[in-house]
């Protein structure tokens, strides 16, 4: 059966048209629990606001439930995201603080799969052995510790001893070049300005460290079992009597079919990872949507109801496009996937 770009590009055409439903049904059930769960949410919503704010609120209320939905849903979708308690728009402030948060995942993302799948097969390697256990060790540690004790541990202890720092607050306040992405480190080498890319990987190693740390167990164990899965398998004993070395064995032969059934850890982890943001951002100072939710559930001041919903749905929409990717990576690596 041929598999072509044509075939793949129908494939991809149709997981997204099937995602498009479990999208719909969050912002569906962000309505429901914002909007018509609660008997009054006016008081909630604006806790300080004059009678006439309130009088305005409750009249949009009293309004049919479709009529209320129709009004969400297109507002949604032309960028009216309400505003914050101190009357900024939502919208703006949530493009403006995403790419930091995406920089942020996508260096975790990057440093779960590059260490956290080799710990797969090392501890697949020596199943029972010291190597096998130690793995287990650190996976399992990564799991049993929360969030927040890994970000202050590595904040206030960890930091001073390898000379990294802390906090956000770069050593050049104000990058001297065009901020075309607005991830500080792709911007720093987009502009071959070497000194700010040194310094913006400085601040990027910690907070990223400690929330790849934290959600790489699911990585290493999926790897670690279907691997072991694969590794007696007769292709993989016919790579070994061919007199190759272990290494290309393992990673050539073995792992490129073991990571058909790691890929499902991709969308299994992005909730992790973007729900871990708001606690790691607080602690770091990262100017992310993550640090954007802690303040409008009410961290250090009063809620903002539109900004906490606004983060909610964006985190969705990062779940559903990450299972996107993983549905995608699934099809590309098993031939046996029908791209038709």
């Amino acid at each position: 059966m041929g598999r072509n770009l044509e075939d793949l590009l129908i494939f991809i055409g149709k997981r997204f048209l099937q995602l498009l439903p479990v999208l719909f049904g969050i912002i569906l059930l962000m309505f429901l629990v914002t909007h018509v769960f609660p008997l009054n949410p006016c008081p909630r919503w604006y806790p300080k606001a004059s009678q006439q704010v309130l009088a305005n609120c409750e009249a949009q209320f009293s309004q049919p439930v479709l009529t209320q939905f129709w009004t969400y849903f297109t507002k949604l979708l032309a960028g009216n995201w309400g505003a914050s308690q101190f009357g900024q728009p939502v919208y703006p402030v949530i493009t403006e603080r995403f790419p930091a948060t995406l920089e942020l995942v996508l260096a975790s993302m990057f440093l779960m799969i590059f260490i956290g799948i080799p710990l797969g097969v090392i501890g697949a390697q020596y199943a029972g052995r010291w190597a096998d256990h130690l793995v287990r060790v650190l996976y399992l540690s990564g799991w049993s510790i929360p969030t927040y004790v890994g970000a202050i541990v590595a904040a206030v202890f960890l930091a001073p001893v390898v000379g990294l720092p802390a906090g956000h607050e770069y050593s050049t306040t104000s990058p001297p070049f065009a901020q075309v992405t607005h991830m500080s480190v792709v911007d720093a080498i987009l502009a071959g300005n070497f000194p700010y890319t040194v310094d913006a990987l400085e601040h990027l190693i910690l907070p990223a460290g400690v929330l790849a740390f934290i959600e790489m167990g699911n990585a290493t164990r999926m790897t670690r079992s279907a691997m072991l899965e694969v590794m007696p398998l007769e292709y993989v004993k016919s790579a070994r009597m061919k007199g190759l070395s272990n290494f290309i064995v393992m990673y050539k032969h073995a792992l490129r079919n073991a990571l058909i059934t790691a890929t499902t850890v991709l969308g299994v982890t992005a909730g992790g990872l973007l729900a871990g943001t708001v606690v790691i951002e607080e602690v770091f100072s990262w100017p992310g949507i993550g640090a954007y939710a802690f303040a409008a559930l009410g961290g250090g001041g009063e809620p903002n109801f539109d900004g906490a919903i606004a983060v909610v749905i964006v985190f969705a929409l990062g779940v559903v496009i990450a299972n996107l990717i993983a549905d995608i990576l699934y099809g590309v690596l098993d031939p046996r996937v029908d791209w038709r």
